[in-house]
């Protein structure tokens, strides 16, 4: 077991493979370097580690003395293609890319984690998984698919995720049973019209008027055509549309992203927006064509590995710091993907500055309260302790199970 007076050493590592990843940010399926920095951190410590051809996933995979249960742990990898404005002596070297949600320490814990564990194998029954994910960012594919297809859930009981957060303050814990972020889904509009003099519009089929009546309706969908105690909202993210001021536009695009909490809402806008489409472009002598693309799903989080997360914080951080009901964002993470297969729970990590502005996720001055690693990597460590005895209390009852049925049959 892990000694705490070891934890100052354990802090200062963290902070250093934090800065040295936030240093060196890589955008979504380009994290070479990243991951070589990850795979030598492991194997240092002795963890097995799985490489895969056509990414830069890891699955670092630690062993205990007796077999057991199967507890996962994932972390993303990528950056954002953002530049970043903090001044600091870890201020990233790659232009135009930035840590600027958090991946870095993300990725910090689970080393944290790794070490951790890799110093009590011999007393483990059963085996931790590390899943270093790629292309978080890279919605509305993202990796986590990848991963699931190279199979690293496929001997798994439980799986476990944080994120860092910055409208927490540092250490506190923000989780709750049951949908946490939003699916978010992808869509692209094309307006197909007829250009003409703008002095002679009967001649043409102007795409930008369709588009402006489109946009509207799209509106009312939300506000009219769906339950109201249902979540979702849709927002326009671009426009795009017209060759030059006197010249009725033939083409507008219209680029957006739809976020959900439940999958039956979900699945009926695509058809309520192909309907809208059908009547205003046909209305006016138009076409369209709607590429809509689902994307994360929903982020449910089980109860029961969720009432773990919360026994674990409160060891580790103590009662007056758990959230343990918080309210739903319509920011999504892919980490959903992963609840669809197997159980587990998703939490947040306060982050915050004391006494400072925090600046939001995706900000180019966000930036983290790095006491909060330690935090991060103790809990984790707590919860997998956790997981490892009650799964295999439960793989035990269901072996006495089948026995007893052998029996009585």
């Amino acid at each position: 077991m892990w000694d705490q007076r070891n934890n100052s050493d354990l802090a200062q590592q963290l902070v250093s493979w934090r800065r040295n990843f936030h240093s060196n940010p890589e955008v979504s399926w380009e994290e070479k370097r990243t991951s070589e920095v990850i795979v030598d951190a492991l194997r240092d410590m002795g963890v097995e580690v799985q490489t895969f051809p056509n990414h830069f996933g890891i699955c670092g995979i630690i062993r205990g003395k007796n077999p057991g249960p199967v507890v996962v742990f994932r972390t993303d990898m990528d950056a954002l293609p953002i530049t970043e404005a903090n001044d600091v002596s870890y201020r990233s070297r790659n232009e135009g890319v930035m840590h600027a949600c958090g991946h870095d320490g993300h990725m910090a814990i689970a080393l944290g984690i790794a070490k951790l564990f890799s110093s009590c194998r011999k007393k483990l029954v059963g085996t931790i998984k590390i899943v270093f994910q790629p292309a978080e960012e890279a919605a509305p594919s993202g990796g986590a698919a990848a991963m699931i297809k190279e199979g690293v859930l496929d001997d798994a009981d439980v799986i476990f995720g944080l994120h860092l957060w910055p409208d927490l303050p540092c250490g506190h814990i923000g989780v709750r049973p049951g949908p946490l972020m939003a699916a978010s889904d992808r869509f692209t509009i094309k307006i197909l019209g007829q250009g003409a003099h703008a002095g002679q519009p009967q001649n043409g089929v102007d795409s930008i008027t369709i588009a402006s009546d489109v946009i509207q309706g799209l509106g009312h969908i939300m506000s009219r055509q769906i339950d109201p105690l249902e979540t979702a909202t849709m927002s326009i993210g671009t426009i795009q549309g017209g060759e030059r001021y006197n010249v009725i536009a033939r083409k507008v695009v219209i680029d957006g992203t739809v976020r959900t909490l439940g999958e039956n809402v979900r699945k009926e806008i695509p058809s309520k927006m192909k309907r809208l489409l059908d009547g205003m472009c046909a209305s006016q002598g138009g076409e369209y064509t709607l590429d809509y693309q689902y994307g994360y799903p929903v982020l449910n989080n089980w109860a029961e590995p969720t009432e773990m997360v919360i026994d674990a914080a409160k060891k580790i951080a103590g009662t007056g710091v758990i959230h343990d009901n918080v309210k739903p964002v319509l920011a999504s993470e892919d980490f959903g993907r992963y609840l669809t297969n197997i159980p587990g729970a998703y939490f947040w990590l306060g982050c915050a500055k004391d006494g400072e502005v925090h600046h939001s996720l995706h900000s180019p001055n966000f930036d983290i309260n790095e006491d909060a690693l330690l935090v991060g990597a103790q809990i984790m460590y707590q919860i997998g302790r956790a997981a490892l005895t009650k799964y295999n209390k439960k793989e035990e009852l269901e072996e006495r199970e089948v026995v007893t049925q052998i029996a009585a049959y």
